[in-house]
C-alpha cells in the first residue's frame, strides 16, 4: 500500500475516524428507516455535469444552507430526522461544533415542521457544558468517549493518545492507520459504536413508529414588539393558550418590569 503524506497527520487521522463513524451510523440506521417506509438520504443530488454526489445541503427560510450528514425523510421527501456525526480531539473545539449543531438544527426544525428528532453522535472529547447546550436545543446525544477510541485503536497497534505537540506520535499513528485493511476499518467502526448501537436503534424506531397517535404536548406563544423585544410563553394545551390571549393585557405584558435583569440584585443581609 502506498502511504499518503499529509501536512497534519493528527488532523487527517481524526477526519478518517470521523468519516468511519459516520459511515457506520448510516449502516446501522438506514435499514431501520427503510423498514419504516422512509428514505435515508446521506448525500445531495448528483452533479448533472460530473454525475458525482454533492453535499447534502438543507436551506432554512432565511436562505442559509446547512451541510447535514444524513436526513431521514418520508415518501413525500419531507424530513423527519436530522443526523450528525461529529468527532473532536480537543475540547477547545467544543463550542464551535456544538454551537453549529444547535444553530443548524434549530433553524431547520423551524423551517421543516415535519422534523421529529435531531440526533448527534459525538465522538472524542466533549465537555459537559457543550453537551448540555445541545440537549437544551432538543438534540438527542449518543457519545463515543475519547478513551473508547484510544482502547479500540490500541488493539490495532495505533497509539492515539498523543499530546497536542507530539507530532512524531501522530505521524506514526497515521502511517499505521494506512496499513489497515478495509475489513479492519469495518471492525473498528463496529467496535466504536457497539455501546451506543442499541440506544440508537431504539430511539430511531420509536421516532418513526406510525402507530403512536399524535397529540399536542406543548403550545408556544411568542410576542414581538416593533422595538425588537420578544416575550415567549409556554402552555400545556391550546385551551390554556387561548385563555392567555383572551385575557391579554398589552400594558402588563410589555412592561419592562416583567423582564429579567442582567445580574440579580441581592439585598444586603444584615
Amino acid at each position: 500500500m502506498v502511504e499518503i503524506q499529509v501536512a497534519n497527520p493528527g488532523s487527517t487521522l481524526g477526519e478518517a475516524i470521523g468519516a468511519l463513524i459516520e459511515r457506520e451510523v448510516n449502516r446501522i440506521l438506514r435499514p431501520i428507516a427503510e423498514e419504516n417506509n422512509c428514505v435515508y438520504v446521506s448525500a445531495g443530488r448528483p452533479n448533472p455535469r460530473t454525475g458525482k454526489a454533492t453535499k447534502l445541503l438543507l436551506k432554512d427560510t432565511a436562505g442559509n444552507s446547512y451541510n447535514i450528514d444524513s436526513v431521514i425523510a418520508n415518501q413525500q421527501m419531507q424530513p423527519l430526522v436530522l443526523i450528525e456525526s461529529k468527532y473532536i480531539r480537543y475540547k477547545k473545539h467544543n463550542r464551535d461544533k456544538g454551537s453549529w449543531i444547535c444553530t443548524a438544527h434549530y433553524s431547520l426544525r423551524r423551517t421543516f415542521p415535519t422534523v421529529r428528532k435531531s440526533i448527534a453522535v459525538l465522538a472524542g472529547s466533549w465537555s459537559g457544558s457543550s453537551k448540555a447546550m445541545m440537549q437544551s436545543f432538543d438534540v438527542s446525544l449518543f457519545e463515543i468517549g475519547f478513551q473508547k477510541i484510544v482502547e479500540t485503536l490500541a488493539f490495532y497497534e495505533i497509539i492515539f493518545n498523543w499530546g497536542e505537540k507530539e507530532r512524531d506520535k501522530a505521524i506514526a499513528a497515521w502511517q499505521r492507520w494506512q496499513q489497515l485493511s478495509e475489513d479492519q476499518y469495518a471492525e473498528i467502526a463496529c467496535s466504536l459504536l457497539t455501546d451506543i448501537e442499541p440506544q440508537l436503534r431504539l430511539a430511531l424506531g420509536e421516532t418513526l413508529d406510525t402507530t403512536i397517535p399524535r397529540s399536542i404536548q406543548e403550545v408556544e406563544v411568542t410576542i414581538e414588539t416593533n422595538l425588537g423585544e420578544s416575550r415567549r410563553y409556554m402552555f400545556g394545551s391550546i385551551a390554556e393558550a387561548v385563555d392567555f390571549l383572551e385575557s391579554f393585557d398589552e400594558e402588563v405584558i410589555l412592561s419592562d418590569e416583567s423582564g429579567l435583569a442582567l445580574w440579580l440584585i441581592e439585598e444586603d443581609q444584615q
